[in-house]
């Protein structure tokens, strides 16, 4: 997701904020106290790890993404995925998901047991608020089934960072929300099928904003980090439902093949 800023664009702004070059090289993106003051790294390069000498064909990368799938409901049996697995698959993910500039405003918080609970107990009580009673059992049901899973994942996109390059970068100031925002998808894509190749069932929900302010109580979360998600995982109680597919041809355009 690197961006290339013109040349013409550095009379529109200060040299002191435009980085020197826009590249993978060495060269640092921001001055030292940008750096500081945002907390981005200091590479600009998105790809910070080494190729690896394993070639994984397309197709397996595939058919994960194919398996990928929404289930409900799910149960707190998580067979023989450990916790710290399902933690080493958010930590990689967070680590090497792309963003744009290399400015990692992906977050992510991993709830399990009772804490998981807690996350569902909270929502319920916020839509009990916002649902009128004699409507209520609906929503009460669907609660009590997110609550069965064995934990969620909750993502979040630090507004400090996306700032932070609206001031460094002001030429693209309107679009750094957009692309953490894409950022922050891919990284609830990654994981959400990563679950899944372990054997999992998840889907993914949005109750923010209505229950930011609580989350952020409860456990403690950054003001800067602004929830985005959140993916319910847990022990697959069935396969997923069918899935209706519209003509590729519909949706996809090649030239000069």
């Amino acid at each position: 997701m690197n961006r290339i800023i013109p040349r013409s664009a550095t009379r529109l702004v200060s040299t002191r904020l435009l980085p020197q070059r826009l590249s993978s090289s060495s060269t640092p993106f921001f001055t030292t106290n940008i750096q500081n003051k945002i907390n981005i790294p200091k590479s600009f390069s998105t790809s910070t790890a080494k190729m690896s000498s394993t070639t994984v064909s397309a197709d397996a990368f595939l058919e994960q993404i194919k398996n990928r799938r929404t289930y409900y409901p799910l149960s707190k049996d998580l067979g023989a995925v450990s916790k710290d697995r399902i933690q080493e698959i958010v930590k990689e993910t967070l680590q090497h998901v792309p963003s744009s500039f290399n400015s990692q405003s992906n977050r992510a918080v991993v709830l399990f047991g009772a804490d998981h609970e807690k996350l569902w107990d909270i929502t319920t009580e916020v839509l009990k608020g916002m649902v009128p009673e004699d409507k209520f059992e609906p929503t009460a049901a669907r609660m009590a089934m997110f609550r069965g899973g064995a934990g969620t994942v909750m993502f979040f996109e630090d507004q400090d960072v996306v700032k932070g390059m609206q001031i460094a970068v002001p030429l693209y100031a309107d679009q750094f929300p957009i692309w953490a925002t894409q950022s922050n998808a891919m990284l609830q894509f990654a994981v959400w099928t990563a679950l899944e190749a372990e054997g999992l069932g998840a889907n993914i929900q949005h109750y923010n904003p209505i229950i930011d302010l609580k989350v952020a109580d409860q456990w403690k979360i950054p003001a800067s980090w602004k929830l985005s998600a959140q993916i319910v995982f847990g022990g697959r109680t069935g396969p997923a439902g069918e899935k209706e597919f519209k003509p590729v041809e519909d949706k996809f355009k090649v030239f000069g093949a």
